[in-house]
């Protein structure tokens, strides 16, 4: 691992932890001569640095990547990879925790808000793709016993991003805000190294649907770019707590 003064970060995602991680907007910087982009995120946590005498480390990565495994990060695929093929350093090109634990001290995983269109026909099976709440739950028990077999390695879930009113149902858009509800409320558990960030309250404020003032779209569920400047210091804020031993007693949206 790291020592004390040093906490390198990885946070995995795809198109909406890309908006967040962007903050709405990219910064330009020099970097080694060179013109380049720092995202919000990362500019954030080099001020939080400098205030604070810290040395947070956070970079990103698409995960998985489009080719091989393909573009999907929904609790089947986090299953399949970490915990399934869990004994392999890689698993179609994809690290599994067994390769990235031991190089970070805090892994951020989250879905994309295709994980809310919840469907309730077919029967229950850990080994299934489809999007049914009772194999979420059997597959998020498997991911959080493989996470605990890594307790040097902190790891911070965001609750599943919601869909607007326009692409999704009733039924389905409240199965969603109830899973996250178990995500924060019961499947997240005090004294381990597992912690929650609960991205989808931030963007519902409470309801089943992607506010509209938070959408890109009315048929587009990624955020907006007001929205992702409003919320991403609420995520370094949240990365923070995690590290600082405060991920059990600080508000699970940040605040």
């Amino acid at each position: 691992m790291n020592n004390q003064e040093t906490k390198n970060v990885l946070f995995l995602h795809h198109s909406t932890g890309k908006n967040i991680w962007q903050g709405g907007d990219n910064f330009i910087t020099k970097v080694k001569g060179k013109l380049g982009f720092r995202s919000a995120v990362e500019k954030w946590f080099k001020q939080y640095n400098k205030r604070n005498g810290t040395f947070y480390v956070i970079e990103d990565k698409e995960f998985p990547k489009k080719s091989p495994y393909g573009w999907k990060n929904y609790p089947y695929d986090y299953y399949n990879i970490w915990v399934k093929n869990g004994d392999k350093d890689y698993y179609m090109e994809e690290p599994t925790l067994k390769t990235l634990a031991p190089k970070y001290d805090l892994i951020i995983f989250k879905h994309c808000y295709p994980a809310s269109r919840i469907v309730f026909d077919g029967e229950p099976d850990i080994d299934s793709d489809r999007k049914m709440i009772e194999n979420y739950k059997m597959q998020y028990a498997a991911i959080q016993e493989e996470l605990l077999k890594y307790p040097d390695t902190k790891f911070l879930l965001w609750t599943p991003p919601a869909l607007t009113k326009a692409k999704t149902n009733p039924e389905a858009a409240q199965a969603a805000t109830d899973f996250s509800n178990w995500v924060v409320n019961e499947w997240d558990k005090p004294g381990d190294n597992i912690y929650v960030w609960d991205f989808r309250i931030l963007e519902t404020e409470g309801g089943n649907y992607l506010l509209p003032k938070n959408a890109a779209g009315e048929r587009d569920s990624h955020p907006s770019h007001s929205f992702s400047r409003t919320v991403y210091p609420l995520f370094c804020q949240r990365i923070v707590d995690v590290l600082e031993s405060n991920g059990d007693s600080g508000n699970v949206t940040g605040r």
